[in-house]
């Protein structure tokens, strides 16, 4: 094999394609990655959307906007009072930004360490397994793969009449990124990114009102788990409006006027900073030669089978590219499936059992199916819940806001779904999560004995719940 010839090549170095590479290299593949992201410092930042500007700044700005809220608002009730409170935006972004360098780092330290051959710049895909290189500090070049990884992510949609300028206008890179906390903070969607850091911004002081087009709040959860995590946001102050179309928004004197009509009639709103949160749409402009042989779907998604395989042999694609939801933990597992798939090795992706989260506080959790898809279906299931007011942890903490719900098959009791909402939810959604993958039911659940006295029992006495036997609440 020459010099310019590989086993495998990934394009794209997000949670994807850094996944998957790894695990080839692991495999004895002779394997390149191709990512062109760099940090504010020049240097190579593989990770994708999720690492440098999604997933893991967002949850560094909410941890700690999530302190300052709970000094401000809830530890008198623990006896602890604290005079003087102030917060430094600069030290939070600074520490936001550590981290990010932190973990950036140590995927090119990994990528040496499995003897990768990494490529900070772009990479573009033409006929024959032929890749286009160009680095951002030298001049394009060609290598062939044996196979070809397409992992590339996806980018924010762009809504018309708003155009954002990342100073007054905002996407999610400059949502990161304000230097002061905004009097009024607006938010165009109300989904996760909008729900994360209109959290951020309002715990730390701002009006902030969310702007959502469709009627009905959070419509991929149960209406009675939506209903108890809009009521808490609003306690919070979160103002969240349903059924608003914005129809523009201008930045003029250091404000932002936004149109939006609500019920047939026209609005206006003018905030110091807005933030345009609309969803993400596969990032392939530039990725694909028109002689490529990969095919796109009417949505802009390329076009798999369920093995992640495109309409070109051996061209695969991953992650936010394709069908299923654009989640980071979704993309690592098809990464590693499809390096394992080229190997040789047997592959498993069960899009089924895949977890969403919003990390807001109540957070947000939930897989599988809803009551609303299982009645579409025509499917007879039953279900079970319990608060985590009704836990002794909870209330010792201080933090007893949500539930748990289940849903079981009528007949044959297999889990079907979960929805959390409450403290810790991301974590306690995978014991559910391995439940389902060895389809387990919700007497397995019952049966498990979890330790006195946890949040986690919550996820216990909702299974019980499901066969009304719950313990600690009426049935």
């Amino acid at each position: 094999m020459s010099e310019n010839e590989f086993d495998v090549i990934f394009i794209g170095g997000g949670p994807g394609g850094y996944a998957g590479a790894i695990r080839a290299a692991q495999l004895g593949l002779k394997t390149m990655l191709i990512d062109d992201r760099q940090g504010d410092d020049g240097k190579p930042a593989p990770g994708g959307t999720c690492l440098n500007v999604g997933c893991i700044p967002s949850k560094a700005l909410l941890d700690s906007s999530k302190h300052f809220h709970h000094i401000q608002h809830d530890y008198t009730d623990h006896g602890i009072s604290v005079d003087g409170l102030s917060i430094d935006i600069d030290t939070m972004l600074e520490r936001k930004r550590k981290v990010v360098k932190q973990l950036t780092g140590g995927l090119v330290q990994l990528f040496k360490a499995n003897k990768i051959e990494f490529v900070n710049g772009r990479g573009k895909l033409f006929a024959d397994r032929q890749v286009e290189v160009t680095p951002n500090d030298g001049d394009k070049y060609t290598v062939t793969g044996q196979h070809i990884v397409l992992a590339a992510g996806s980018v924010a949609f762009s809504i018309p009449n708003v155009e954002v300028d990342n100073e007054l206008i905002l996407d999610n890179v400059g949502a990161l990124e304000i230097a002061q906390v905004p009097k009024r903070f607006g938010v165009i969607g109300a989904g996760v990114i909008g729900l994360e850091m209109g959290s951020v911004w309002s715990r730390l002081g701002s009006e902030t009102v969310l702007l959502e087009a469709v009627d009905d709040f959070l419509p991929v959860i149960d209406r009675d788990m939506a209903k108890l995590a809009q009521r808490e946001f609003k306690k919070q102050g979160l103002d969240i409006r349903m059924g608003c179309r914005v129809s523009a928004a201008e930045a003029s004197d250091g404000k932002v006027k936004v149109s939006y009509t609500k019920d047939g009639e026209e609005h206006q709103e003018v905030f110091d900073k807005l933030l345009v949160a609309v969803g993400r749409k596969p990032a392939t402009d530039q990725l694909l030669a028109d002689d490529s042989g990969v095919s796109l779907t009417e949505r802009g998604q390329i076009e798999v089978d369920g093995s992640c395989r495109t309409s070109a042999d051996q061209i695969w694609a991953i992650g936010d590219l394709v069908r299923g939801p654009m989640l980071a933990h979704k993309a690592s597992e098809e990464g590693i499936a499809v390096a394992e798939s080229i190997a040789g090795q047997a592959a498993h992706i069960n899009l089924d059992t895949v977890p969403w989260v919003i990390y807001t506080d109540p957070e947000i959790a939930w897989l599988g199916k809803t009551e609303t898809q299982l009645k579409e279906q025509g499917i007879e299931y039953k279900t079970g819940s319990f608060p985590f007011a009704a836990t002794g942890r909870g209330l010792a903490m201080g933090n007893a806001v949500g539930q748990v719900k289940i849903l079981a098959d009528a007949e044959s009791d297999e889990l079907l779904g979960c929805q959390i909402v409450g403290p810790s939810a991301s974590e306690f959604i995978g014991e559910v999560v391995v439940a389902m993958e060895f389809n387990g039911s919700s007497e397995d659940l019952a049966r498990i004995v979890h330790a006195h006295p946890t949040l986690s029992e919550a996820v216990h006495e909702a299974a019980l719940a499901v066969d009304k036997r719950a313990i600690h609440k009426v049935n």
